[in-house]
């Protein structure tokens, strides 16, 4: 499937690598997040998409992300949040 051209993305969003993960409309809560930030052509996490093309397997992945970036821990939420941030500046990857 080649859909690339038919995804809406935010002015500053490229597409992915994988234009039928993209492109999936299976029912997923990630599926409708992404269909109302291109409603208003607005940037999103392009994860999303992962998290949307397959969502139970996914469901350990997000639970794990937000233990480690919300649970106890030494450091605060937000220097979690700056750290992630740098990390992905770092690897080219928008966060």
């Amino acid at each position: 499937m080649d859909n690339n051209n038919e995804i809406k993305r935010g002015p500053g969003m490229k597409p992915m690598f994988l234009p039928d993960v993209e492109g999936s409309v299976k029912p997923s809560p990630y599926n409708s997040m992404i269909r109302t930030m291109q409603e208003k052509g607005s940037e999103y996490p392009q994860i999303w998409h992962m998290l949307a093309y397959l969502p139970q397997a996914s469901e350990n992945l997000t639970r794990f992300t937000q233990e480690i970036l919300r649970g106890p821990a030494p450091i605060s939420p937000g220097m979690r949040e700056l750290i992630a941030a740098y990390t992905s500046h770092q690897n080219d990857c928008p966060f």
